[in-house]
């Protein structure tokens, strides 16, 4: 079997977030969430990972009580995605392993989410064989029980995965017409010298992801959680999509990739359609590496090093597919 070094990204993804604290919060808001709470906060331990500055932390009453809460300004997109996220939630099946809502409210200008607290941890890479199993096994019992989609999110209106892929992340079809140039980010590795190949892989996908169920949309190694007994939480139910659920799989999958694991034989079980996975992983490096490539992010500054961490690696994963030499 062949062995291959683990490569890790520039941040670990428990630290990532540059996020407001308890006390940045404007006072009329932090009031409404104590008096929601029942209690004073005496603690806030805001969450290390993800990439938007909005608030997110475990909060702690007098009481005794705690809640996870995400507060954004209504002027800002995020707090529209906060909304989504409490709608989706709500009506989430009760096999599917995620927080449910406990609250929202709108106050001085600010929506507020109250979820269930998960007393959980983000994976560490490499990952494990263990936790990376768990993080599969949620997903799977997810995927079966959000095959036919709940009324209740079937009114949050879920776009659907071919659309997205078509409409945002045929980037590499975009470069090869020349209507975009190749993306800093891509210079260096294979890209330019597989462009055909890449942008073919990228545009035969849209119909191979197609499906009726609900997709998690954003499956990474941050939006999971692995509580003390070992078993993992999917977070962050923000962007639901309507497709195959093996695509999720390769989302998570590829930092699996990166941590020196058998991701092909991870995959097979999922039962990918033939040219599913290369093209997935063509969209997902296109995507990524186009995005590294912007300038400095108005959220995390580590989210253009994720970008480029994650479309290396998918590019990687693709090659060692295809049998394409890197550079």
């Amino acid at each position: 079997m062949e062995i291959r070094p683990v490569t890790l990204p520039d941040v670990p993804y428990d630290a990532t977030s540059v996020r407001p604290d308890w006390a940045g919060l404007p006072r009329r808001v932090r009031e409404a969430i104590s008096r929601r709470l029942g209690s004073p906060v005496s603690a806030a331990r805001s969450a290390g990972g993800g990439f938007t500055r909005a608030f997110a932390a475990l909060l702690t009453t007098e009481a005794g009580t705690s809640a996870f809460v995400k507060a954004a300004p209504l002027r800002e997109p995020t707090a529209e995605w906060y909304a989504r996220e409490a709608a989706v939630t709500h009506a989430l099946p009760a096999e599917v392993p995620a927080a449910r809502p406990l609250w929202t409210l709108a106050e001085a200008g600010w929506f507020v989410l109250a979820l269930e607290p998960i007393d959980g941890r983000i994976p560490a890479l490499p990952w494990q064989p263990a936790a990376l199993d768990a993080a599969l096994t949620a997903w799977s019992v997810s995927a079966r029980a959000l095959a036919e989609p709940p009324a209740g999110i079937r009114q949050v209106g879920l776009p659907a995965l071919p659309d997205i892929l078509r409409h945002e992340m045929s980037w590499w079809s975009l470069i090869e017409s020349g209507h975009e140039p190749i993306p800093s980010a891509a210079r260096g590795t294979l890209a330019p010298h597989r462009l055909r190949e890449l942008a073919a892989l990228e545009r035969a996908l849209p119909p191979k992801a197609a499906g009726s169920g609900v997709c998690h949309g954003d499956l990474r190694i941050d939006n999971v959680l692995l509580d003390n007994s070992g078993k993992a939480w999917l977070c962050d139910w923000t962007w639901p999509c309507l497709g195959a659920p093996w695509y999720d799989a390769i989302t998570l999958l590829i930092s699996a990739y990166a941590s020196g694991l058998d991701a092909d034989a991870y995959i097979s079980a999922w039962n990918p359609p033939p040219g599913g996975v290369d093209g997935a992983l063509a969209a997902l490096a296109g995507y990524w590496l186009v995005r590294a490539s912007d300038g400095p992010s108005s959220a995390s500054p580590h989210s253009r090093q994720h970008q480029r961490f994650s479309g290396g690696q998918a590019l990687a994963w693709l090659a060692s597919r295809q049998g394409w030499d890197t550079p």
